[in-house]
Order: C-alpha cells, then sequence, then structure tokens
C-alpha cells in the first residue's frame, strides 16, 4: 500500500499551487521536489535519501501502507523509528512525526508496560486505500473525449479566503486547472462533482457548466494552454532516464536490500506527483509521443522488482524489536496483490553479508 499514501500533496505545474485533496487537507505535506535521480549515480541510489528525510510524516505513512498493509497488530514505535532512520531521519525527528500523526488521528497508539506501539487508524487506511487506486490505476487507460470541457467560474470574497484555497484545491484533485482568474477548465466531464465540492463549501458565488470551443479560436486561446505540458513532459523525460537505470540495476544484481528499500520509496515518491501535474488530457490534446505510457510502465517495473529487496530489509529491522511480528512484513505490487513471506531477497540481490551495507 505505499501508494496509499501516494496522493498527499505534490507541487503543481499550473500557478506552482499544491495539487492534493483529500490529503492535504490532513496533513500539511506540500513541497514536493523531485530529487536529483532515483538511480543517478551520485545522488542515487547509495546517497542519503535527502528530500524523503525532511518529510518524516509522509515517509513514515509510506512505509507503514507499503509493509504493514491490512496488518491490525501494532508495532513498536522503536521499530519505526529505526525504519525511519534507514532514511537519514534522526530519532527525535522520528518521534515527532509520530506524535504529528498521531495528533491528525492518522495513527492510533498503545501502551504496553514501557513500550509503545503504533498502527495506522482506520481512517488513515480509508483515505490511503483511495489514493492508492488513483496512483496505480493513473496512466493505464485511455478515455475517449466527447469534445467538450467542464468550466467553473467563481468570485470568492477574499475574508472567505480560505474557501476559496479549498475549492482550488478540489478542483486540482479533479483535474483543472486555471484558464483565466476565477476560470478553471478540464477536459473531464466533472461538472457534477464540482456543484457537490460546490455545496460542501457553502461557496454560492460559483457556477459549472460544459461547453465546447468556438471555431477560430487562437492556440493561445485554447483551453489546453491552461496547462504547462512542456514542463510536465521534461519531467516525466527526467523520470524515464532515472528510472531505467535503476531498473538495470536491479535486473545485473547491484541493488541490496538495504538500498532496495530506500529506491523503492524514492521511485514512488516521485511517480506519485503525477497523478496530480498531469491532468490526463485525452490524446487528442496532447503532443505527439507523448512519455505517459513509458514513465508508468518503468514505474511498475520497478516498483514491484524492487518489492521482495525492500520487504526483505524491513523484516530485519522489524525482527530487532519484534520478532513475533518480522514475518507478517509484506509487500504488495501495482496490482494490489499482497506478496507474503519470502524469507530470501529477490535471485538478484546481493547476498545477505551485503544487507547491512549500502
Amino acid at each position: 500500500m505505499l501508494a496509499r499514501e501516494h496522493a498527499l500533496a505534490e507541487t503543481g505545474l499550473v500557478n506552482g499551487e499544491s495539487m492534493s485533496e483529500p490529503f492535504a487537507s490532513l496533513i500539511d505535506m506540500s513541497g514536493y521536489q523531485p530529487e536529483a535521480g532515483i538511480a543517478d549515480g551520485e545522488g542515487g541510489l547509495e546517497a542519503p535519501p535527502g528530500g524523503l528525510a525532511q518529510r518524516p510524516p509522509r515517509l513514515l505513512l509510506t512505509l507503514l501502507g507499503d509493509y504493514w498493509w491490512q496488518q491490525t497488530e501494532p508495532l513498536p514505535s522503536a521499530a519505526l523509528v529505526a525504519l525511519l532512520a534507514e532514511f537519514g531521519v534522526s530519532d527525535s525527528a522520528a518521534r515527532a512525526a509520530l506524535s504529528r500523526l498521531t495528533r491528525n488521528r492518522l495513527l492510533v497508539t498503545s501502551k504496553s508496560g514501557r513500550r509503545t506501539f503504533v498502527r495506522l487508524s482506520g481512517r488513515a487506511a480509508r483515505i490511503l486505500d483511495e489514493g492508492a487506486r488513483r496512483i496505480f490505476s493513473f496512466g493505464g487507460t485511455t478515455w475517449p473525449w466527447d469534445g467538450e470541457w467542464s468550466l467553473v467560474a467563481f468570485s470568492i470574497p477574499e475574508h472567505n479566503r480560505s474557501a476559496r484555497d479549498a475549492l482550488r484545491k478540489q478542483l486540482r484533485w479533479l483535474g483543472f486547472a486555471p484558464l483565466y482568474d476565477g476560470v478553471w477548465v478540464s477536459p473531464r466531464d466533472h461538472a457534477t462533482e464540482v456543484v457537490q465540492r460546490l455545496t460542501e463549501l457553502g461557496i454560492t458565488t460559483a457556477t459549472a457548466f460544459r461547453a465546447t470551443t468556438a471555431p477560430g479560436i487562437s492556440l493561445e486561446g485554447l483551453p489546453q494552454r491552461a496547462w504547462d505540458l512542456e514542463n510536465l513532459q521534461a519531467k516525466y523525460d527526467h523520470f524515464i532516464t532515472s528510472a531505467a537505470a535503476l531498473r538495470d540495476r536491479i535486473l545485473a544484481g547491484q541493488v541490496s536490500p538495504v538500498a532496495g528499500l530506500v529506491a523503492r520509496t524514492q521511485v514512488m515518491d516521485e511517480w506519485r506527483a503525477f497523478p496530480g501535474l498531469d491532468p490526463d488530457l485525452p490524446n487528442e490534446l496532447l503532443p505527439a509521443a507523448w512519455p505517459r505510457s513509458a514513465a508508468r510502465e518503468l514505474f511498475i517495473t520497478t516498483y514491484d522488482l524492487l518489492g521482495p529487496l525492500a520487504a526483505h530489509r524491513v523484516r530485519q529491522i522489524i525482527a530487532r524489536y519484534a520478532p513475533e511480528l518480522a514475518t507478517a512484513v509484506a509487500y504488495h505490487s501495482s496490482d494490489a496483490t499482497i506478496v507474503p513471506d519470502e524469507g530470501v531477497p529477490a535471485p538478484t540481490a546481493r547476498s545477505d553479508a551485503a544487507i547491512a551495507g549500502p
């Protein structure tokens, strides 16, 4: 379930605003910055994942979701602190992350003697599952387009700024982008969902409708200009280059369980930005040779290949604090199939003697 947290906030390509709902309303995890490269040599797999370490609460949700999915047994908090240390997170930052997530009702803590135990809350599991469905399905289906656009027009005064900001986040989550001030567009039929969001937010000075472009509109005036597709394509191209290098290293047996755990988290951290950045425009509106499909295929391949290695390392860490729970660690593949304890790393991994090293 690593991706059950994956719809947590990402920076947008449009006006630089955050793009994540409902997750951003639970915890402010904005400020996504793509890593230098998930397999760039310098700053790659063997380097400390600085970007991940800067967001310990988000990282912890990711790890619990990916390797403790659907488990109800709580884990020792000390084990989670040690797990975060694999990413360069200090003990104090790790414990602060535990406290923050508990305050936000995403974790449930309990005591046994002097030991503290932690598990995901039911609320967190439901929200993260919703994010997973979007992340793993993103880019997998081509949708036909009827040629119509969904438009939202609103005028919300400054004194109601919180509602205006909430509406913008909701619109981005639905795939809208601002064409002009107060006018947002999407090529998908989301008018009904928008009306529902407006009602929930108590906004009455807004309207939503469907329309087509009039003949003779200049290229600069076309609705798809609301998205910076050139910038987005550059991000896809960078991801493809990095993920392809990572895949080759995995297949060559050059990735240990220690590095595999970090790399699997990094590759998802980069990929999970795209559903918020990419409006999933119909093929008719995209440049030729759009790279989304190639990027998705590499994401799925590397994510699944690294599963056994990463889970093996997590079992080792949990075993230090709760040996009886270590065998319950599992990973899930990109199709949400749970893969239980296999006992050993993937055949392409280095030997167990290398596990303690990078």
